[in-house]
């Protein structure tokens, strides 16, 4: 009489498929510092009406912070806790310095009395330069904290062995095995947030990339709605000053 194996719960067969690597592949951290950059200047050369404070407090916060990180933790993995947080803290950072651009440049269109100081042509450049700026911001979003950020996507072989996906990839649903154009091993890296995060300031919506957790579509609303409000608000607003 054969003995009758005990059936495998899935929870053991799944952690049978997504075996870590004990090798990580380094995550550079340079270009999302680029992107850090960028929305810093984009920040700095705002006039001083749509700046909180004086413009020089947010390249000072963002230098303080991004300077060590680059030199301490030029990759994203065996990272300690400060530097994890500090990577957030940077983020945060730019996005609340965004957010108040954004409010600002909607209450100087609409309640303020010396809107008139702004050309239609200035108006519609520094919305432009807020609209770039909360792309590169969500996108830094994202690639942070994706799967719980660069660390456990480091350790990974492939994006289909992410155990807490928040966005899911065309990639992470096709058979490199079956489909040739499919790379074998490929992960996401900061270029494919800044693409997600593109569309979704377009599209006002997901294109190709999903959001599948509550987060990622927390993110991705928040998202959507400062864009909304500057192409909507303040660009369409400009364009009718031009004509």
């Amino acid at each position: 009489m054969l003995e009758e194996r005990p059936e495998k719960k899935a929870s053991d067969q799944y952690s049978e498929i997504r075996v870590h690597s004990q090798t990580p592949s380094d995550e550079p951290r340079w270009h999302a510092s680029v992107a850090v950059i960028v929305a810093m200047l984009l920040y700095a050369t705002l006039p001083e009406k749509l700046v909180l404070g004086p413009v020089w407090i947010l390249p000072l916060l963002v230098l303080v912070v991004l300077v060590p990180l680059s030199v301490f933790s030029p990759t994203r993995h065996a990272e300690t806790d400060w530097q994890r947080a500090a990577s957030i803290f940077l983020i945060a950072v730019l996005n609340f310095f965004n957010v108040a651009s954004v409010v600002l440049l909607v209450y100087y269109l609409l309640f303020s009395k010396n809107h008139a100081d702004l050309a239609g042509q200035e108006i519609l450049r520094h919305g432009t330069q807020i609209w770039l700026t909360n792309i590169l911001v969500f996108a830094l979003w994202y690639w942070e904290l994706d799967c719980g950020g660069p660390e456990p996507r480091a350790h990974a072989e492939a994006a289909t062995e992410f155990r807490a996906a928040d966005f899911l990839f065309p990639q992470m649903m096709l058979d490199p095995a079956r489909i040739a154009c499919v790379e074998e091993g490929w992960k996401p890296l900061f270029l494919d947030y800044l693409y997600l995060a593109f569309t979704d300031a377009t599209a006002f919506s997901p294109t190709d990339v999903m959001p599948i957790t509550r987060l990622a579509k927390m993110l991705m609303l928040v998202e959507a709605t400062i864009s909304l409000v500057t192409i909507a608000i303040i660009l369409a607003r400009a364009i009718n000053i031009i004509s």
